[in-house]
């Protein structure tokens, strides 16, 4: 065979799945000594993808390797032997081979691929693997590089803002080459939006636009379903979907929910695609299921029909468009009823997705008209919680070198959710209360410099500024008992951090805004009996603030009341709230099997 005659027999096998015959083929052909050194390299090459697709990273980057050999100026086996060294976490070599072609672009041949496209190539995975290994100041800096070459691009601007935010480098809208202000706000991800604006539409169109661009679209009518009106008996079915049931935010609050529902009423089913992580949460929770399949190794539509196939009435997502979600599989809506909670506490406009766990604080009637979700209202809080959660050794000032009889305000949310309004308000706050200090989660370096460097400016002796290190979480909860009043964020509130604080017997105090997310805390507050930490304006959080911290005996008196109430609390009384949970999912599924118009209860 010629070339072109080899490329056209494997692309007919690769298109009908027979990987390994492409690779036995081209492996065939190799043998032979008298092709030209050019054209081995493109068949090297070819192979060397198809080896990559089965997985066979040690064979894909000898046949990289090869082809380099052969042509050492070709551009697409360098760049695709790093993702392969990448792959096998070889992160330093997949770094060179891609720097090698953006520091050098000259020297090589893009075999008919435009020299820019090859850069911006080379220096977006370089940027995606430093941010992936934290290394934030050098991906920010390749990120730049590729937004002078071509400002025209969304996911690059989507990084570059959030990576922004991770490391409290303000302003975070910092115009770089030809990026316009549009740009720069259109294509935030909506994880940054919800920290950078309180405002519901733009968290809506943030939504939106993700779900016009990536979320495959429907066909038919009214949409597209998997499935269908099947008649279904027995016990209730509810399916879990998410890559987070492990030791991550969602599954540090969830792990008590699926022990909880009642056997008699519900059969309980993880789809997921969570890492093993090797921990006891990640243990526990595979326990509290009744079945659990992996989705790892289905493409979207598969794991959507393998959902359909096994009769599921209410499919919940625990990942909106959160990081790592997979919202597709919704798109083909698999069941009947599918709800959104935890994840993400906003709408995610996704059309597969028609409810919302809720309570009347987070979602007031004002909100409805931005979100895409109808409400289903549980009382008194949305939130579930863990009340098994494992608390550490008391530990001492001196440990976190905290001073002593110094008022201790504290945040444990993460950098990326303190604002340059927020951190002003807070150093107003230190000035207004002589001696405090701000504890402060340590999340890198560069945050860290950033927030010593603006308390500097705002008149505030940067080591009033205490970080603590990220330790297990029953360390990280047991320190609470440290903080005397703990400081939330706004617009993007404290979730799971909230209900731990409170748990752990640590007030905190709270602004509540427009959107779900800028009135999760207070939702929690409100159930735990502490509304009069809730506000409003900037203007009364600093002032209450201030007030307790001149004040500490009104600290000590909501940590009393914590200790002797607060886990007595309806905030965790996690059987009532899993039990509401449960009347609204029957009375829906029983609605579905019935093929009647679905309603919640809190709409008659």
């Amino acid at each position: 065979m010629d070339l072109p005659g080899l490329m056209g027999r494997a692309g007919q096998w690769q298109a009908q799945g027979q990987l390994e015959a492409v690779v036995a083929l081209y492996q065939a052909w190799l043998e032979h000594p008298h092709h030209p050194a050019a054209t081995r390299a493109v068949a090297l090459f070819n192979c060397g993808t198809v080896l990559g697709a089965l997985q066979r990273h040690d064979a894909a980057i000898e046949a990289y390797q090869q082809a380099l050999a052969h042509k050492p100026d070709f551009a697409q086996a360098k760049l695709n032997l790093a993702h392969q060294f990448e792959h096998q976490r070889q992160f330093d070599a997949a770094l060179q081979h891609w720097k090698d072609v953006f520091e050098a672009i000259d020297r090589f041949d893009g075999v008919g691929v435009s020299p820019v496209d090859l850069q911006l190539h080379a220096l977006n995975n370089s940027a995606r693997l430093l941010e992936t290994l934290r290394r934030y100041d050098e991906s920010e800096a390749l990120m730049k590089r590729s937004l002078l070459l071509k400002a025209s691009q969304g996911d690059v601007i989507q990084h570059y803002v959030h990576i922004r935010q991770k490391q409290c480098e303000w302003p975070v809208y910092q115009p770089v080459g030809a990026v316009t202000p549009n740009q720069l706000l259109t294509y935030t991800s909506l994880l940054a939006t919800l920290s950078a604006s309180d405002d519901p539409a733009v968290q809506l169109l943030t939504a939106q636009r993700f779900v016009f661009e990536r979320v495959v679209k429907y066909t038919g009518k009214p949409y597209h379903q998997l499935h269908g009106p099947k008649a279904r008996a027995g016990r209730f079915r509810i399916g879990y979907l998410s890559g987070d049931l492990c030791t991550h935010a969602v599954g540090l609050l969830t792990a008590e929910l699926y022990e909880l529902h009642d056997r008699a009423q519900f059969e309980v089913i993880a789809y997921e695609w969570s890492r093993e992580d090797g921990t006891e949460l990640r243990d526990r929770i595979k326990k509290g299921f009744d079945h659990r399949v992996s989705l790892h190794a289905l493409d979207d539509e598969a794991a959507a029909r393998r959902i359909a196939a096994d009769g599921v009435d209410v499919l919940v997502d625990l990942q909106g468009l959160t990081s790592g979600a997979r919202p597709n599989i919704l798109a083909y809506r698999p069941a009947p009823i599918q709800v959104a909670y935890l994840g993400l506490p906003a709408t995610s406009a996704l059309p597969g997705v028609d409810w919302i766990l809720a309570d009347r604080y987070v979602m007031q009637p004002e909100y409805l008209r931005y979100c895409s979700e109808q409400p289903i209202y549980i009382q008194p809080c949305y939130q579930v919680s863990d009340r098994q959660r494992p608390m550490g050794a008391p530990p001492t000032r001196a440990q976190y070198q905290l001073p002593e009889g110094a008022f201790v305000f504290a945040s444990f949310n993460n950098n990326h959710k303190v604002g340059e309004d927020v951190f002003a308000g807070w150093m107003r706050i230190l000035l207004g209360v002589p001696g405090s200090v701000l504890w402060l989660l340590a999340d890198n370096r560069w945050a860290e410099a950033n927030l010593k460097s603006s308390a500097q400016a705002a008149g505030v002796d940067p080591s009033r500024l205490i970080f603590a290190p990220r330790v297990t979480p029953p360390d990280y909860l047991a320190r609470f008992a440290l903080a005397d009043l703990v400081l939330d964020t706004f617009p993007y509130n404290a979730g799971t951090t909230a209900s731990d604080c409170l748990w752990a017997g640590a007030p905190i105090l709270t602004r509540s805004g427009r959107s779900y997310i800028s009135r999760m805390c207070g939702s929690l507050l409100t159930a735990v009996g502490l509304p009069d930490l809730i506000t409003e304006t900037q203007a009364d959080y600093e002032r209450l603030a201030i007030q307790i911290g001149r004040n500490p005996a009104r600290a000590a008196s909501y940590k009393r009341y914590l200790q002797e109430r607060g886990r007595q609390s309806a905030l965790f009384d996690i059987p009532a709230i899993v039990r509401d949970i449960e009347r609204q999912f029957i009375h829906l599924a029983t609605q579905a099997r019935a093929g009647l118009p679905l309603s919640p209860l809190n709409s008659q």
